[in-house]
């Protein structure tokens, strides 16, 4: 992965080049718009905006990954993510631009019915400014711009020269994407030529290969986090890593949406002999889902129009008990009771998301459950067998209390609790479970030499210090959030707010 590769500083110089370009938002209305059966010529346009959009915002990582403050950059970790970001960016602005002939353009931009726009029609001024206008609005947001937050108390950082002269200082007018939208319809009952599937094919594959990269960034950065901390002999809080920590794994969040998004648009748009069989079958609107994969008919890309929160809660804690079974060794995990009054809640969703984000709670809630209660439950089963000995006693013998996952749906949002009995947390403690700096762990876990580490892919029971920071932008980039409350020596409760996603759009720091 990269052997031989370096950093030049021609690149560098394009990077800063690219870095100092504004982003566009893609909000979440653009990527529904594409519906279970892409078009081939849309997912063309939106594999040129890809391919343009995408640069701006690794340049961005690189440039900030440089001036991580107070030494960060300088930790091989952070040196090691940094350069898969360049690597990443050469990639795609190396990727030759595809040839539009007259023919195509037509097939393109021509209004023929299905609302198809051409680039200079999308170049409205009002469009324009609205998506601009997205990025600024979300300046004050604290998922991207905070220094220190936790429950109750959120200081936010006032905008001064240094943080606004980081950021573009270009015109939006120069910006490879100025007046480009993510989504142009286009039509559906026609068999585009090679040259487009051969393209998406070409970016399609790019991206495969980036999102590969990508894998093990956020281990690989907790890691270098490590060596800060290591390096420097730091055990309290560092608002500096931490506003910065906050704001890179929020546009990380950005770009592996925008390439999940694209990937599997692209593995579902429409082959020629599927577009025949659909022309043939439904006449000439084609836009029938019967094309779809049997069950994926309510997926457009990674976002499903119709999540089940039930059904993703319970693989959640499925995954969140196997983990826990594999670490302590136990037969059976401490039981997740899963409440829901309506029973049946489905709102618009991406579900890997939301996986992610229980899966790391109920991991918490079990853990806590396990490790309170224990030595108890030990001692009591010793009082009332008074004959037997302390090493007699074997975890499986234990009854630990449950879990509990309540599922509600108000207007606004869907709200989930997850109670669990776990003894609780400190009060002095609870403003550091949100730091990347803070484990309850004595060991944290180590990646191997090429970056590679298993545990991002099999996750460990805890040890990085990330999940629940990072299970919390998850929730805010959505515009929801994620609260804890702590009752310490009983239990804590976690609030999950999942808002509905038809009026969200990119949080840009």
């Amino acid at each position: 992965m990269g052997t031989g590769w370096e950093l030049t500083q021609a690149l560098r110089e394009k990077i800063y080049l690219y870095a100092s370009y504004p982003q566009t938002s893609v909000s979440i209305r653009q990527m529904v718009q594409f519906g279970p059966n892409p078009s081939p010529g849309s997912i063309f346009l939106a594999s040129q905006f890809i391919v343009e959009e995408l640069p701006i915002r690794l340049a961005l990582k690189v440039k900030d990954l440089e001036n991580a403050p107070l030494g960060l950059s300088k930790q091989p970790s952070t040196i090691k993510v940094k350069n898969w970001y360049a690597q990443s960016f050469e990639e795609l602005t190396s990727l030759p631009k595809p040839k539009i002939d007259e023919k195509l353009k037509k097939l393109l931009y021509s209004n023929n019915g299905n609302g198809a726009r051409s680039v200079s029609d999308i170049e409205d001024k009002h469009e324009v400014n609205e998506t601009q206008n997205l990025a600024q609005q979300q300046s004050n947001d604290v998922a991207v711009n905070n220094v220190f937050s936790d429950d109750g108390i959120v200081v936010r950082h006032h905008p001064h020269t240094q943080q606004t002269g980081a950021r573009s200082t270009r015109s939006r007018s120069e910006a490879p994407t100025y007046g480009k939208t993510y989504f142009t319809p286009c039509p559906m009952n026609i068999v585009w030529p090679k040259e487009v599937y051969d393209y998406n094919k070409l970016v399609h594959d790019a991206l495969s290969k980036i999102k590969k990269r990508h894998d093990a960034t956020v281990a690989t950065m907790a890691q270098g986090v490590s060596e800060w901390k290591t390096e420097h002999k730091i055990v309290s809080v560092n608002s500096a890593i931490q506003t910065f920590l906050d704001r890179f794994y929020m546009s990380r969040i950005g770009i592996r949406m925008l390439i999940g998004q694209h990937i599997a648009l692209n593995m579902s748009q429409q082959s020629p002999t599927k577009q025949r069989i659909n022309t043939f079958l439904n006449g000439s609107s084609g836009n029938s889902n019967q094309g779809a994969k049997n069950g994926r008919n309510n997926y457009v890309g990674v976002i499903c129009t119709d999540c089940n929160v039930k059904e993703i809660a319970e693989d959640a804690a499925e995954t969140a008990k196997y983990i826990c079974e594999e670490h302590y060794g136990l037969f059976e995990a401490p039981e997740i009771q899963l409440i829901a009054p309506q029973e049946s809640i489905s709102f618009m969703y991406v579900p890997g998301h939301l996986i992610h984000i229980l899966f790391e709670v109920l991991k918490n809630s079990l853990r806590a459950t396990i490790e309170f209660h224990t030595p108890r439950l030990k001692e009591q089963l010793l009082k009332e067998n008074p004959g037997m000995k302390e090493s007699d006693v074997d975890l499986n013998d234990l009854k630990f209390p449950p879990t509990k996952v309540i599922i509600s749906e108000g207007f606004e949002d869907i709200a989930i609790k997850i109670s669990d009995e776990g003894g609780g947390i400190a009060r002095s403690e609870i403003p550091l479970i949100w730091t990347y700096l803070y484990t309850t762990v004595d060991k944290t876990p180590v990646l191997d030499s090429d970056g590679n580490n298993q545990t991002s892919f099999r996750a460990p029971m805890a040890g990085f210090g990330y999940g629940l920071p990072i299970s919390r932008l998850y929730a805010q980039y959505f515009g929801g959030d994620l609260k804890l409350i702590s009752m310490e020596g009983y239990g804590t409760d976690v609030y999950i707010h999942l808002n509905r996603l038809s009026s969200s759009s990119e949080p840009l720091p």
